[in-house]
């Protein structure tokens, strides 16, 4: 059971926004990550809980940030319930997408389980529900991911496979990378892994 902590900024400027404390691993149904977000100083400021069934499909998604709460699965779609701080207002949602996405490198990983891309795959498009903070308002958005390469690193725990995506924003074209082991994010915009405990899980 992977266990460590990210730092995540601004991928423009770089200001720190905060540090996730995560634990994850794949379970009899998929997989599970739950992690606490802290400011840079040390306040609790919000919660991940995701797990997926497997294949890669959003079972159950609950998010918390500064008050506001979201819970969300596939169902029809993407389907979700917002509420607000003060818990007497809540939204629901439906989008026909495929899963949902969001800060947390949670998403990543959970993008990566859904589509399954070989180095040999073209790029795939895929549909996502974003949830942006601090009010965690869900914006639907269009990406192209594509798997460059696959390649196996020695470390002391034993050889490291590490995939390396580009992920296309379909609406502006803008392009970056994300570097993964297993259930684990190496780098991505605005995500840096400070710390892990044990190795990132295989998945079958």
């Amino acid at each position: 059971m992977p266990r460590g902590r990210y730092s995540l900024h601004d991928p423009h400027d770089h200001t720190p926004l905060a540090h996730e404390h995560f634990h994850c691993a794949p379970g009899p149904s998929g997989w599970r990550y739950v992690s606490q977000l802290t400011t840079p100083a040390g306040e609790h400021t919000g919660s991940v809980d995701l797990t997926l069934d497997d294949l890669g499909r959003p079972l159950r998604l609950e998010l918390h940030a500064r008050s506001w709460q979201v819970r969300g699965a596939a169902l029809d779609g993407v389907t979700w319930v917002r509420t607000d701080p003060t818990g007497t207002h809540a939204t629901e949602g439906n989008v026909p997408a495929h899963a949902f996405t969001g800060t947390s490198p949670a998403f990543l990983i959970a993008t990566t389980r859904l589509l399954r891309l070989t180095p040999s795959s073209s790029a795939t498009r895929v549909r996502l529900v974003a949830f942006t903070e601090p009010v965690l308002a869900p914006r639907t958005v269009d990406q192209s991911w594509a798997l460059l390469k696959r390649e196996a690193h020695t470390t002391d725990n034993g050889p490291l496979t590490v995939d390396e995506y580009q992920v296309t924003a379909l609406d502006t074209g803008e392009q970056h990378t994300v570097h993964i082991a297993g259930d684990v994010v190496l780098s991505a915009p605005g995500i840096e892994l400070e710390d892990l405990e044990t190795p990132p899980s295989t998945f079958a």
